[in-house]
């Protein structure tokens, strides 16, 4: 879907990639990142945020908590990351990025709150009055001051399936004193996920009943005389939406894809984002009348209906329409080993052909490796360093 945006957008990241890859400085399965361009989308990120008084933190899942896109974001200003889970949380702190925001969409497990406390997260989610116990008693023995949200919930909210729970929005006033009678953690304010989606039918982004939860949980903290409550509002957030979360009442942002120009309406519109990331795999062998390439990154995040995956396949350099072709990927289901590329026509795929894919990634979630490139623009891109999918570097090609 991606794949003609960077095309026309940043048509150098999938030509570098094929150099690299043909020079056997790039591994087949990897996801390579423009960190360029990352820092200027994070700086444009950064600018938005704070002309509309937003706290901004980083979500970094997408790109497998990869350290060089993690510093290509300090660069560009945003210092703090959210983190999905506390391997998020481990390689975001590993990687330089202070702790921003901890526990949400993943609760912290009851043994590893101590570490969590240790790392000195500025804000903690909790989803009920148990995790909430569990996060002040971690605080207290690490002796720091942390801030508790409270993930909240009411009929007619969005989840995606096994996101729900929370504590009942109705009930947030109270919820508030339970936790600041806990001691050690202030309760600081709420949060919810998802607070704006992608309507596929109208091709736009819009507030879920979820915003409005929010705005009235915060009245009622505010008739209780609660003063300057945190609003934690994520969910497809972009520069061009962050307007939208402020007019909403959110004092928060968390940006995922916008770092990388890949969220839905980033496949729409020319959004100030440009994309900055592409899958690279290698022709394995044929079969068939198809090339078969490797998989192990080919998990692509179903926001958009089933469309015809495409990708460049070339060993030179190129984002010629002649050098694409179609490519079946492997249900959910199955496990990726390899994608299946029409091999029809001529000019047909080759053994060791470069495969180059533009789609919206989940790193984490897959076996890929991950990898930093700069110096596009010079002409002359070099690899920075690969790490694995949980944001470890790795010694290539010796390892």
């Amino acid at each position: 879907m991606f794949l003609d945006v960077l095309r026309r957008r940043n048509s150098g990241l999938i030509e570098a990639a094929i150099h690299l890859h043909q020079e056997k400085k790039l591994p087949a399965n990897s996801y390579v990142i423009d960190t360029d361009t990352v820092e200027r989308n994070a700086r444009t990120l950064r600018e938005t945020a704070d002309r509309h008084g937003l706290k901004i933190f980083a979500m970094t899942k997408q790109m497998g908590r990869n350290g060089d896109f993690c510093a290509a974001v300090r660069r560009g200003g945003i210092t703090e990351s959210v983190a999905v889970d506390m391997e998020c949380a481990r390689a975001t702190h590993r990687a330089g990025l202070t702790l921003g925001h901890l526990g949400h969409l993943v609760q912290v497990p009851r043994a590893e709150a101590a570490a969590a406390a240790r790392m000195k997260p500025r804000y903690w989610t909790v989803f009920n009055d148990e995790k909430a116990g569990e996060a002040v008693e971690a605080l207290r023995a690490a002796d720091h001051d942390g801030q508790l949200l409270a993930r909240i919930q009411a009929e007619g909210d969005t989840f995606y399936r096994g996101h729900e729970g929370g504590f009942p929005a109705a009930d947030i006033v109270a919820v508030a004193e339970r936790i600041e009678r806990l001691g050690k953690g202030r309760f600081a304010g709420i949060t919810t996920f998802p607070a704006q989606l992608f309507d596929a039918a109208t091709r736009a982004i819009k507030p879920t009943h979820n915003t409005e939860t929010l705005r009235r949980a915060a009245d009622a903290l505010a008739a209780a005389g609660r003063k300057d409550i945190e609003i934690n509002a994520p969910g497809t957030t972009s520069s061009v939406m962050i307007p939208a979360l402020a007019d909403v009442g959110a004092t928060q942002c968390e940006p995922g894809h916008g770092l990388t120009g890949t969220t839905p309406l980033h496949a729409l519109e020319d959004l100030p984002e440009a994309p900055a990331v592409v899958y690279l795999s290698e022709v394995s062998h044929l079969h068939g009348g198809r090339a078969y390439c490797f998989g192990g990154g080919l998990y692509i995040d179903p926001v958009f209906p089933d469309y015809d995956v495409k990708a460049v396949v070339s060993r030179e350099p190129t984002t010629a329409q002649t050098a694409q072709r179609s490519v079946e990927i492997p249900p959910p289901a199955a496990i990726d080993y390899y994608g299946m590329i029409d091999a029809s026509g001529p000019a047909a795929p080759r053994v060791g052909d470069s495969v180059v894919f533009g789609f919206r990634a989940q790193a984490f979630v897959t076996r890929a490796y991950v990898v930093g490139i700069s110096g596009l623009a010079s002409g002359s891109p070099e690899v920075q360093t690969i790490h694995d999918a949980y944001g470890r570097p790795i010694d290539w090609p010796e390892w």
